[in-house]
């Protein structure tokens, strides 16, 4: 069974596992590149998670949070210099979607321990639902380019899927 398809039936627990599993195959050069970046920002995730619920220390929790929103900038920038392949696929828009709300969320989370407002902890869980999400949005990118990239499913050309329903894109990505 190809490693890109593995993801499919395992259960990630932490953000660490999801790091683990993106050090597994690869597909070329682009793919490498991405999931070395998803990786580094999933560890980032997980690191900002863990001293936020294990520390009292403010500026701790506000550096960590910064290099965080540091770390997702520097991989919005991988992603745009990433081949035509990727750009093709919907669910790179949909991606790219995806991390600019979790931008955005680290951002909020971030001014709100800058002025100890009472919503941090609003803005913190708020982040951390938006960080399953993308990185969910992440594996399926790549799940979908290596298909892709292996003739898998990818023997129709790239159309935009907008047109096409949820569930129509679901039975796709299932290769039904």
């Amino acid at each position: 069974m190809p490693a890109s398809r593995t993801f499919l039936s395992q259960s990630f627990q932490s953000f660490g596992d999801i790091s683990r599993f993106l050090r597994e195959g690869v597909a070329d050069e682009d793919s490498r590149q991405l999931r070395d970046s998803l990786g580094a920002l999933s560890n980032a995730i997980e690191e900002a998670v863990r001293i936020r619920r294990t520390s009292t220390d403010t500026q701790l929790i506000h550096r960590t949070a910064t290099a965080l929103f540091q770390g997702v900038r520097e991989h919005q920038r991988l992603l745009t210099g990433l081949g035509s392949g990727w750009h093709t696929l919907y669910e790179f828009g949909v991606y790219q979607r995806a991390l600019w709300e979790l931008g955005q969320s680290v951002s909020t989370w971030k001014e709100a321990l800058e002025l100890r407002h009472s919503s941090e902890t609003e803005h913190f869980d708020k982040f951390e639902l938006l960080a399953w999400r993308t990185l969910g949005e992440a594996l399926l990118l790549i799940d979908m380019y290596e298909q892709g990239s292996r003739g898998e499913g990818g023997a129709e050309p790239p159309v935009p899927s907008r047109s096409r329903s949820w569930w129509q894109r679901a039975l796709r990505w299932l290769g039904r």
